[in-house]
């Protein structure tokens, strides 16, 4: 091998590890929201809505949706587009699920029926969104699940804080959604050390 052509390869191999490190350099998007008006700051959805370039294949685990002591159990998930969800009913009474739509779609509405105790029945949600789950049987039954484009969400515990785990660096638009408050929209870098952000979402 010439000394030219080892000099190509070794050109082209460095270019291939340096955008290979690049491509694999990811770090935690933290921050808190301050909820205005609303009485928690907790359960607040917060997400990247999209990473240029990427899709993004779902889980094949399904997910879990409690019907336990007359309650949605999360009441709020998030589930990443294509996602199944496993509807369980654990309470010694039949229980009903339906949405009346989704991402405010009235022709998106399903009722997957009732089922008594010990029996799930699952679900893949395509469509990006919020769900407003609902049960024909318990009409004080309450809960949603929100429909993403991309992996990287968070909820809110009762302070407000949040924890996004290796999002790529790069800039990206994170949105927020919240059952009582108005969705918000801001521009955040992730730099190789991260983010930090403070929100504030109003009613």
């Amino acid at each position: 091998m010439t000394a030219s052509r080892k000099t190509i390869l070794s050109l082209i191999c460095a270019t291939a590890l340096c955008a290979s490190a690049i491509s694999s350099l990811a770090a935690d998007i933290k921050g808190k929201v301050t909820a205005k008006g609303l009485r928690s700051a907790e359960n607040i959805a917060v997400y990247v809505d999209a990473i240029p370039g990427k899709t993004f294949t779902p889980p094949t685990q399904h997910l879990t949706m409690d019907q336990l002591h007359l309650a949605f159990v999360p009441h709020v998930m998030i589930v990443l587009k294509g996602s199944t969800v496993d509807f369980k009913n654990e309470d010694a009474v039949g229980h009903n699920v339906y949405w009346p739509a989704i991402n405010h779609n009235r022709k998106l509405a399903h009722n997957m029926g009732t089922w008594p105790q010990g029996q799930s029945k699952p679900f893949t949600f395509n469509d990006l969104g919020d769900v407003p789950l609902l049960c024909n049987v318990h009409p004080e039954m309450s809960g949603y699940i929100l429909v993403v484009p991309t992996p990287y969400f968070a909820l809110t515990d009762k302070e407000g804080s949040f924890d996004i785990k290796n999002v790529p660096a790069g800039q990206y638009t994170l949105k927020t959604w919240s059952e009582s408050a108005k969705p918000l929209t801001q521009q955040i870098t992730v730099s190789a050390s991260g983010a930090n952000v403070n929100l504030t979402v109003k009613r």
